[in-house]
């Protein structure tokens, strides 16, 4: 069992300190209305405080998930706030992306980029593209049901993915096939599908009276923001809103 930190009450110094007292009727470790007992609460309830305080650094401003007070020294240290996010944050959301810093290790799969919209509050998924080849692809509706398998794989080793950019499960329809007829160049595009708006709310000591609306509704500039700087240098993401179907929550963001 990991050792962990003991917080110590006024009540417990309290105790020890008297416990330390000499003996004689000089000190009267148990008379609670005299002057030297009263003095020494009145010292360890301080020194209590001041325990209780020590414990809030130690137990929760060193763990970046629940910092509050030391979250500015945080951000600090590792280059937050970040450009991408333009609008406010609330404390809860910095924690996030603190924590997603501090955890990045980087990726190229689709897996990858829908984990990285989904951890600051968007559901997307995505298409890839490649030119049509004659002799490996087939014409007209060549999507399979998924077989049970986890995952499925086609003919060329490569895992049969579902809409969402998962592997296809037990009698689910896979994606249909993302190649067409096209330039070569087809392949260094793909294409984020956005299903909710980005919601920001009005906040106190960050928003300004008779400017700010109580709800903005916008796109997801701070995705497109991050997406546009972790994707394959070599590649363009376009980004399609075309189905924000799911609003999302709609008091995200409020107290």
């Amino acid at each position: 069992m990991s050792d962990r930190h003991i917080r110590r009450s006024g009540s417990d110094y309290t105790e020890a300190y008297l416990a330390l007292l000499p003996q004689g009727q000089a000190w009267p470790r148990h008379a609670p209305d005299s002057t030297t007992v009263r003095g020494i609460t009145g010292l360890c309830d301080y020194w209590g405080f001041v325990d209780g305080r020590a414990a809030d650094l130690l137990e929760r401003e060193s763990d970046p998930r629940q910092t509050i007070e030391l979250l500015p020294d945080w951000e600090r240290n590792w280059g937050l706030p970040d450009p991408c996010y333009q609008s406010p944050q609330s404390i809860a959301e910095r924690q996030q992306a603190l924590i997603m810093r501090m955890t990045m290790q980087g990726a190229q799969s689709r897996e990858f980029f829908i984990g990285i919209a989904a951890q600051i509050g968007y559901s997307v998924t995505i298409t890839e593209y490649r030119t049509f080849v004659v002799g490996l692809d087939r014409v007209g509706d060549n999507r399979v049901h998924g077989d049970g398998s986890n995952p499925m794989y086609n003919e060329w080793g490569q895992p049969i993915k579902n809409p969402d950019g998962e592997n296809v499960a037990l009698g689910e329809l896979s994606e249909w096939s993302y190649y067409g007829l096209g330039p070569d160049t087809n392949r260094f595009y793909w294409t984020v599908h956005v299903h909710q708006a980005g919601l920001v709310w009005f906040r106190c000591a960050s928003s300004q009276c008779g400017a700010d609306p109580h709800l903005r509704i916008k796109l997801a500039d701070d995705l497109e923001c991050l997406l546009n700087r972790w994707k394959p240098a070599h590649t363009q993401i376009i980004f399609d809103y075309s189905g924000l179907s799911d609003p999302g929550d709609p008091m995200a963001g409020t107290p």
